[in-house]
């Protein structure tokens, strides 16, 4: 079998993708990040904090209400929504006109908040969970290992 730089190509295929999987997450926090600061001008220190709380609300759906691994990700971030847009119209609104400073102050201030309960609540290491029927196994062909949720183009040989 052939390697690059001493790397297997499976091991390089494997570390390409981690990184790649990686990339999007912040994208998509930095994207979020921008659209915010976009369309409200509020510079929001919450962000961050408010995307732990998405992974949070999943989680308990899925070991505190016995809800599925698949509902819990497609309602925790409705859940974050909703308090975020509580969040919007209680407390940023009253700050739009007001200089930059006071929405950055007012977001890192709920984000130490919402850490901070997070924290006194769960600790502050991982907090374990079963992993879903779904995503146990995989299938192994000759050049790749891929989970059993791999995408529907993938078939073993």
């Amino acid at each position: 079998m052939t390697e690059l730089l001493g790397i297997p190509p499976q091991v390089l295929f494997g570390q390409v993708m981690l990184g790649l999987i990686n990339g999007s997450f912040y994208a998509l926090l930095s994207l979020g990040l921008a659209v915010i600061f976009g369309m409200l001008n509020v510079i929001n220190f919450a962000h961050g904090a408010l995307y732990m709380m998405g992974a949070f609300v999943a989680w308990m759906m899925l070991n505190y209400l016995g809800i599925g691994y698949w509902p819990s990700l497609i309602l925790g971030p409705l859940v974050v929504g909703a308090v975020g847009m509580v969040l919007e119209r209680t407390m940023l609104a009253r700050l739009y006109h007001l200089d930059h400073l006071y929405g950055l102050l007012l977001t890192f201030g709920l984000a130490l908040i919402i850490q901070g309960l997070f924290r006194n609540a769960y600790g502050v290491s991982g907090t374990p969970y079963p992993i879903p029927e779904v995503l146990s196994g995989g299938r192994t062909s000759a050049s790749c290992s891929c989970p059993t949720i791999a995408p529907g183009w993938w078939s073993p040989p």
